[in-house]
């Protein structure tokens, strides 16, 4: 009797091979790898879709150089191409950078040198689009100037240029001369790091060659129209550089976080706040101080500098405000009361913002999308009462605003459209949390980390009853009543999560690491197969049992994993060489930064039940070893006992 699966592959064979190809190639790389592990045909077809595809999308994990050659064959028609270099060097050069490309992203670039820039400058001609993140940061890594140089003057059709590390290593005396050769189409810049003297010289008008000062250049970035820089200050100087010199721009990005308490040449005041949006198409504005370094604020900057700058912002439609400590509730209500086009409104550290600055909140014809509002510790229930008031609001940011409660979230429970809630710090209850329940099912992303009122029936409060739960991230961090009867009633409710925080809660064990181990989203799915990211950092229970439940086949997507630093070496080294693309946090680390300031990058991605994209790679390696499935057998009957 034949076998059925050749029987199967017969039946493929009998496909035309451009028909297999055109419907497999519509896939993405995770999936096309997936189909290449089912039978030979389509792995031949997988093999010679990587020769013509046009975009290469694999930034969920970190592949070594062997492991990406056979992925990346020679193709002239690859026109995007995006990489996590975590575990690449300069070897791997000649692999990732193509004529052919039209966009390049490559995050995690801290073992390559400077040579990556001049590279893809001698080579990419036609890109449009590049991201270059943490390059030659790795000790012993150097990056110069002339590297710099070959890239601007080889890219000649740049439209968007992300440097996400620090520039200001390079020389500064002739920085800005190297900028005078970026492509004329450049519209976007954004720099990791960058000091503002040199920013200003970038920015700023100058001088020709022996030509007097009445013959004065235009700014060598005349087409800019985002610009997003981390600089040392934010200085009058540079803003009213930028705004005089950038006359298209219509996005401005700027944040700092000073060593020191800044003296007022190296300062934002009033003045520089007056010279904002001079050519009146400025449609975002971001200025944050942030307290990475030392407790700092725009201390030369009042409701006065507010009133200035509303005067120019009437058209403004998103604006992000950090470490203005002197602005009362006037000058927070002059911006909502100017800007009538106003969908995104963010303020951090808002000292002395109070509830009044929403009082009358409906009298406007604000139709608020996105409200941040972090460390505005004046603010109450009320405030949010009126807020809600904006009933399509879809991000709300109530973070360290340690006086809302109950009544917010009832109020809350009216926003119908809403997909991000963070909650941080606030007072809130498990019965407060019961209000949620009516819009839990819209809810993509939700944080009560450190509210510290809640417990194990919080979890029965939002999702008992509940269906068709969209939910993805959810953060129960620094909650010292949690434990793991609120785990076990999490996986029973079948919640498809995948990202998880539970840091800092001191109740929380081994059960709770087998709970999610053994829960299902649907009787479809392999048990733990939706997290991809798990923070189980200081937590008081989890033992060395835990790890062996973060073994295969247990959590097959996870991706991401904190766990305590007092835990064995020998354990941790022993984890990772069983999922060498586990990337495991044991110093304290914040696992997904920054993962709640990206709305676009909230989605469900429909994986199958096994990571076929991580067997792809590693079938040389067969399936689990021995240990590990003796592991497995010695578990089963935990298993079936937590089995939900």
């Amino acid at each position: 009797m034949a076998d059925p699966d050749e029987e199967e592959e017969g039946s493929l064979d009998q496909l035309p091979a451009t028909v297999l190809e055109t419907i497999v190639s519509k896939l993405d790389v995770a999936s096309i790898c997936s189909v290449s592990s089912t039978c030979k045909t389509f792995n031949a077809c997988a093999s010679h879709i990587f020769t013509f595809i046009p975009s290469f999308d694999l930034l969920d994990i970190a592949p070594s150089i062997d492991l990406l050659r056979p992925l990346l064959p020679p193709n002239p028609y690859l026109k995007t191409l995006k990489l996590d270099c975590g575990r690449l060097d300069d070897s791997a050069i000649n692999v990732v950078v193509r004529d052919s490309l039209h966009e390049l992203y490559l995050h995690n670039c801290a073992d390559f040198s400077g040579k990556l820039l001049s590279e893809i400058g001698g080579k990419c001609a036609d890109l449009r689009y590049l991201y270059l993140g943490s390059v030659a940061e790795k000790r012993g890594r150097a990056i110069h100037i002339s590297d710099l140089e070959e890239l601007l003057r080889g890219c000649t059709r740049l439209e968007a240029l992300i440097l996400m590390f620090d520039v200001s290593l390079f020389l500064r005396h002739n920085f800005a001369l190297v900028w005078a050769l970026v492509s004329e189409k450049l519209t976007s810049l954004e720099i990791g790091y960058v000091s503002s003297v040199m920013v200003t010289e970038l920015v700023g008008p100058s001088l020709g060659p022996h030509q007097s000062p009445n013959h004065v250049r235009p700014s060598i970035l005349p087409g800019i129209q985002k610009l997003c820089l981390s600089v040392d200050y934010i200085t009058d100087t540079m803003v009213s550089t930028i705004s005089k010199g950038l006359m298209s721009l219509t996005h401005l990005d700027l944040r700092d976080a000073p060593l020191i308490e800044p003296t007022i040449t190296f300062d934002l005041t009033n003045s520089g706040l007056q010279q904002i949006n001079q050519h009146g198409k400025l449609k975002h504005l971001s200025l944050v101080r942030s307290q990475e370094f030392t407790i700092t604020y725009f201390r030369r900057v009042n409701d006065l500098g507010m009133l200035l700058m509303a005067d120019r912002c009437a058209n403004m439609e998103s604006i992000c405000l950090g470490g203005f400590c002197r602005v009362t509730d006037t000058g927070f209500k002059t911006i909502l009361h100017s800007c009538s086009s106003l969908y995104k409104l963010q303020v951090s550290y808002g000292i002395h913002l109070t509830d009044l600055v929403f009082h009358d909140i409906s009298a406007t014809s604000l139709s608020l999308i996105h409200v941040s509002l972090r460390w505005c510790n004046l603010l109450t229930n009320h405030a949010i009462k009126n807020l809600v008031l904006n009933t399509r609001l879809r991000v709300l940011d109530l973070r360290d605003c340690k006086h809302f409660g109950d009544e917010a979230l009832r109020a809350i429970s009216a926003l119908l459209e809403l997909k991000i809630l963070l909650l941080d710090g606030s007072n809130i209850s498990d019965f407060g949390l019961s209000y949620l329940r009516g819009i839990i099912n819209s809810l993509v992303s939700l944080s009560v980390r450190g509210c510290k009122r809640l417990t194990d029936k919080c979890i029965s409060a939002l999702f008992e009853g509940s269906s068709k739960l969209k939910l993805q991230q959810l953060d129960l961090s620094n909650l010292p009543n949690l434990s793991d009867n609120g785990v076990l009633a999490l996986a029973k409710c079948r919640v498809p999560i995948s990202e998880l925080r539970m840091r800092q809660c001191p109740l929380i064990g081994d059960t709770s690491v087998m709970a999610l181990a053994s829960m299902r989203v649907d009787e479809d799915r392999m048990h733990g197969c939706s997290l991809r990211l798990l923070d189980l950092y200081n937590c008081g229970g989890i033992t060395q049992l835990s790890f062996r439940w973060l073994k295969k086949p247990y959590f097959p997507r996870l991706r991401c994993l904190g766990v305590t630093g007092s835990a064995s070496r020998d354990i941790i080294d022993a984890l990772a060489r069983s999922r060498p693309f586990l990337h495991v946090a044991c110093h304290a680390e914040e696992l997904g930064s920054n993962q709640w300031d990206n709305l676009h990058g909230l989605y469900m991605h429909d994986n199958d039940e096994v990571d076929e994209l991580e067997q792809w790679l590693l079938e040389e390696e067969g399936d689990y070893n021995d240990e590990e499935m003796m592991d497995a057998d010695d578990d089963a009957e935990l298993l079936d006992h937590l089995a939900l």
